[in-house]
């Protein structure tokens, strides 16, 4: 299977012979497992998702990093199942250039639950304190060229069990951090300045934080991959690409407790040229960009998208402490159903007063076109003042049910048309122009599937 990807360019997507527009400038084609250098097999064993309260010292940490140090670029490292034994156990790792780490079907790689484990500094992890980066992730890269994680199994983080030595799990830590300072919990895989990066077929679920933060890099493909926590789980983001190029995330599955998808956009490198296609998300936050923009994000394609039971659907957020441009992007078929807010523009999100005010939003030239929107919610149109107006234009957007919608817009200059819209935006200092003058809906036959257990 083949995603071509170029500039600006109408390109037959894939075998599902949908025509869309792409951004990511390379041409991505369905990644391919490496040969493997060491294959290492489980020495233990998981009962309905969980080990042994005995087994959990049991650490598997030392062997796999001393294969991942061992192995010759363009290799892999394989944990395997054995009779009885399904299961590793793993503190953080650290990957190496041009390695694969491959979980094979039926193994699952439990990170550690001794918040010890993932210490930046003594004691610095498992508390909440007033600032973060107290905890390593379970995988972590740094400047890795063409490394990758890779297989049909399961790296699960285990954010619902307790700590060690607690009563209390990483998730409720982050809930109990909500009343004043920041939960120090561990992602699952964190990379950083990684080109070339390939996550492939594996299920990342129940990480105590974001599942995988990717920054500073220039390729990053994500395809075939599923995400899962539940939707109370406290920022556990699915996959949130920042301050990167090249990247595309495709045939993906995100059910998770925070944004499905959230592009950074910090001050530092380019956030640009990303393509989202062929993904399902579920609940969640949305397809997001933000709430950092202050670096600037463009030439974003989101493409074939479903979003079934999310609190938000696309989604644009940043402030006036961490606000940039965000411009050049690209929503197509796109079908959102039982979402509280299927479009959500907010340039006031979680606004504070603050020394960095003056950090202004400037969301324009965003377009959606075919998308269809079932169910009651909100549509927000938010534009900062009318000096930064939202500019955007809908070429047939449909909502289902346009009296269980309740649009709000302020600042804001649309534009409907070629196709049909059947809702029209009012608000203070909004305008509205172009003629929509008819199409068929988008039928999003086949977009709503269960997420694959």
């Amino acid at each position: 299977m083949k995603l071509r990807i170029v500039f600006a360019a109408a390109v037959v997507v894939g075998s599902c012979g949908a025509r869309a527009y792409a951004q990511d400038g390379r041409s991505v084609t369905e990644p391919r497992v490496p040969v493997s250098c060491a294959t290492l097999t489980a020495s233990l064993h998981h009962s309905n998702g969980k080990l042994a309260e005995a087994d959990e010292m049991k650490l598997d940490t030392q062997r796999i990093q001393a294969a991942l140090d061992s192995c010759t670029p363009g290799k892999a490292v394989e944990l395997k199942a054995a009779p009885g034994r399904d299961s590793f156990l793993s503190g953080p790792l650290q990957l190496r250039a041009g390695v694969t780490l491959i979980v094979d079907a039926g193994v699952t790689l439990f990170a550690s639950r001794n918040p010890r484990e993932y210490d930046t500094r003594p004691g610095a992890c498992g508390v909440i304190s007033t600032g973060g980066g107290g905890c390593k992730p379970l995988i972590g890269g740094t400047r890795v060229e063409g490394a990758g994680v890779m297989g049909d199994g399961v790296i699960d983080g285990r954010g619902g069990e307790s700590m060690l030595g607690s009563n209390v799990t990483w998730w409720q830590l982050a809930d109990q951090a909500r009343s004043g300072g920041t939960q120090n919990n561990p992602r699952l895989l964190v990379l950083s300045g990684c080109d070339n990066f390939t996550l492939y077929r594996i299920t990342l679920r129940n990480s105590p934080n974001f599942h995988v933060s990717y920054s500073g890099g220039n390729g990053f493909t994500v395809w075939g991959v599923k995400v899962y926590s539940p939707k109370n789980a406290r920022n556990t983001d699915g996959i949130d690409p920042g301050n990167s190029t090249n990247v595309t995330i495709a045939y993906s599955w995100i059910d998770t407790g925070d944004d499905n998808v959230a592009i950074k956009a910090g001050a530092g490198l380019p956030t640009t040229h990303m393509t989202i296609a062929h993904n399902h998300f579920y609940s969640g936050h949305g397809m997001s960009i933000g709430s950092e923009t202050n670096g600037g994000a463009s030439a974003i394609r989101v493409i074939d998208l479903s979003i079934d039971g999310a609190d938000n659907g696309i989604r644009i957020k940043s402030n006036s402490t961490r606000g940039g441009l965000v411009h050049d992007v690209v929503y197509e078929d796109v079908c959102i159903r039982n979402t509280k807010n299927p479009i959500y523009m907010d340039t006031h999100y979680t606004a504070t007063v603050s020394p960095e005010q003056g950090r202004i939003p400037v969301f324009q030239d965003i377009t959606l076109r075919n998308v269809r929107i079932a169910g009651e919610g909100r549509l927000m149109l938010d534009g900062f003042d009318a000096e930064h107006p939202l500019k955007m234009s809908f070429d047939n957007v449909i909502l289902d049910a346009p009296a269980s919608i309740n649009v709000m817009a302020s600042h804001a200059s649309l534009t409907v048309g070629p196709g049909s819209v059947n809702f029209r935006p009012q608000g203070e200092d909004v305008s509205v122009s172009g003629n929509a003058a008819g199409a068929t809906p988008n039928a999003c036959t086949g977009k709503f599937v269960p997420f694959p257990r």
